[in-house]
């Protein structure tokens, strides 16, 4: 379609040089000799482009200006002036003419004017577009979704975010911590973690702890905003509200996850429903349960229940540390009160102050630390190694082990006050092996985790893996089935994951009427060598790459008799 051109100027023979040169460049053109004239024509027709003369009979070229703004047209208004510096023309630019042409107006000048008008008003339309189209999707959107800038600053948001998230469009360009208060803010505290790693993440079943709306319940997933050129600009928020979903599948006792927990056998049925009883009890809680059953997304689904879910999550691996690495760790410590202790340092009990302290492998404390342990519990209060004044904290302690600390009570090896304090209330999850419906569950849930991380496309397993999988005993629990899910995406070049993609451990069950040649034999000792070779003999990364539990390693370590070199720590 041509390009539409107005011309309004109250002298014939500069309407009817504009009209000529213009259309002989193949545009359409109309004029208006004054401003009454000209408000007509605007009103009847959509132009591409207008020239106005700044001086009118009775209006000036600044009014059609004004009137084109107040309609919100797109269309770009050029000023005709017999005189380039007068004060008028410098006004209209300000008030946002495109541009000025003057008198005498030269052919070439003219033309050059309108072609560069007119491609700017194709680019103003084009993005007028690209946003009604935008708009149109982010309000058919049944989600909330916001976007915010490496700042956290809001961009925007659509109309779902205004009901889900209860906040109004008033926020954009504003900073998160300026209005986010009347919720647990769950949802932008892994907003920042994206923006921190510029990765993507997912949360299910989250509890908002929304003012008005409390029991609300929303999936989340965040994604890094990256621009053509592949500059990071920022992340987006997607948040679903699954509120009537949750309270179905609770009330059909059917849920298949909460948090990041994953199940919906009759166990972790009862796990889910005691984890609510707990959120906002705020008591101290011993989580019991074998290596790999979950223990410490109990502790996760806990504290971001409950009514600390807005204050730290603070985590320890009590095995992981000597007595007095942990002291320094659990407590912190000042400056000389040891050797290499060069500054102060604030302590995970310090650290976690109104919210919560996960204690993973509690069973491993020596006595000194359960004795300072015991005083932090009793009285809520403990002293930093090298230093006399008490600090005082408000905390909640979650303990998890895999021991039978009631044994250890017995043998002496674990204070029978300290054991009574955690175990409040005691939770002891199921392993794997007795909830074996949940396998299918878990396995849809390590496909989409491992296609994602490896940039696959594999569908699911085999039913010959499947019957495997539910006849396994699963010493290592979920953490087992994780790696061996892994182990399988590395070796799998297909679709569907197949028996021959298993670890080695799986050979029993594999080939269960044909006992196990002298050569499997050999290969799997091979195996385990090289495996263990290429992990600097650390036994922990070899059952990784192995695809087999610590434990079965050990086994098969003792079984073959492997001499298994020592870990120099100090190269």
């Amino acid at each position: 379609m041509k390009k539409k051109i107005l011309i309004i100027d109250d002298e014939e023979n500069i309407r009817y040089t504009f009209e000529n040169f213009l259309a002989d460049e193949g545009y359409a053109v109309l004029s208006a000799k004054d401003y009454g004239d000209a408000l007509v024509a605007i009103d009847e027709a959509d132009f591409d482009l207008i020239f106005s003369d700044i001086l009118l009979d009775d209006k000036s070229g600044i009014d059609i200006l004004r009137y084109v703004k107040e309609k919100n047209l797109n269309c770009p208004v050029v000023m005709i002036t017999g005189i380039p510096g007068m004060g008028t023309a410098t006004e209209a630019l300000r008030l946002g003419a495109f541009d000025y042409v003057p008198k005498p107006v030269l052919q070439g000048t003219l033309l050059r004017v309108a072609k560069v008008a007119l491609q700017h008003k194709s680019l103003i339309d084009e993005k007028e577009r690209y946003q009604t189209n935008l708009d149109a999707i982010f309000r058919s959107v049944r989600d909330a979704i916001i976007t915010v800038d490496e700042d956290l600053v809001v961009v925007e948001m659509n109309a779902a975010a205004e009901q889900i998230c209860d906040l109004s469009r008033n926020i954009i360009g504003k900073p998160r911590g300026s209005f986010q208060t009347h919720c647990g803010g769950r949802c932008f505290e892994i907003l920042r973690t994206t923006i921190e790693e510029k990765q993507s993440f997912e949360e299910s079943c989250l509890e908002c702890k929304h003012t008005h709306r409390p029991h609300q319940v929303v999936s989340i997933s965040t994604s890094p905003l990256i621009n053509r050129k592949g500059i990071f600009k920022g992340a987006v928020l997607v948040v679903r509200d699954d509120t009537h979903l949750v309270e179905l599948e609770r009330d059909m006792k059917e849920r298949r996850k909460f948090y990041n927990m994953i199940g919906k056998s009759e166990k972790i049925q009862t796990i889910y429903s005691f984890i609510e009883d707990l959120a906002d009890v705020q008591t101290t809680v011993l989580v019991l349960g074998e290596s790999g059953t979950g223990k410490e997304l109990v502790a996760e689904a806990i504290h971001y229940s409950g009514a600390r879910s807005n204050k730290p999550m603070v985590k320890v691996n009590c095995s992981a540390l000597s007595e007095n690495l942990l002291e320094s760790e659990l407590f912190g410590h000042v400056k000389g009160a040891f050797t290499g202790a060069l500054q102060n340092r604030v302590g995970r009990f310090q650290k976690a102050d109104g919210g919560t302290i996960f204690l993973d492998e509690i069973g491993d404390i020596s006595p000194r630390i359960q004795l300072q342990l015991l005083r932090v519990l009793q009285e809520r209060e403990f002293e930093r190694v090298g230093d006399s004044n008490p600090i005082r904290v408000d905390v909640r302690v979650i303990a998890a082990t895999n021991q039978n600390l009631s044994e250890k009570v017995k043998q002496g090896e674990f204070r029978e006050d300290l054991y009574y304090r955690l175990k409040v209330v005691e939770m002891r999850l199921p392993p794997l092996r007795d909830r074996k419906e949940d396998i299918p569950l878990l396995v849809k849930h390590f496909v989409k985790k491992f296609n994602k991380k490896l940039n696959k496309e594999i569908f699911s397993i085999s039913a010959d893996v499947q019957k495997i999988f539910m006849n396994y005993t699963w010493p290592g629990n979920i953490r087992e089935l994780e790696h061996t899910m892994e182990h399988a995406f590395i070796l799998c070049h297909q679709n569907i994951i197949m028996v021959d993609h298993l670890p080695l451990n799986f050979k029993d069950y594999i080939e269960p009427h044909r006992a196990s040649s002298e050569d499997t034999k050999v290969e799997e000792l091979h195996s385990i060598r090289r495996a263990l070779e290429q992990a600097a003999w650390n036994k922990v990364r070899a059952a990784r790459l192995l695809g087999m539990s610590r434990r079965t390693l050990y086994r098969k370590i003792k079984d073959y008799k492997i001499e298994v070199k020592e870990i120099d720590y100090k190269n």
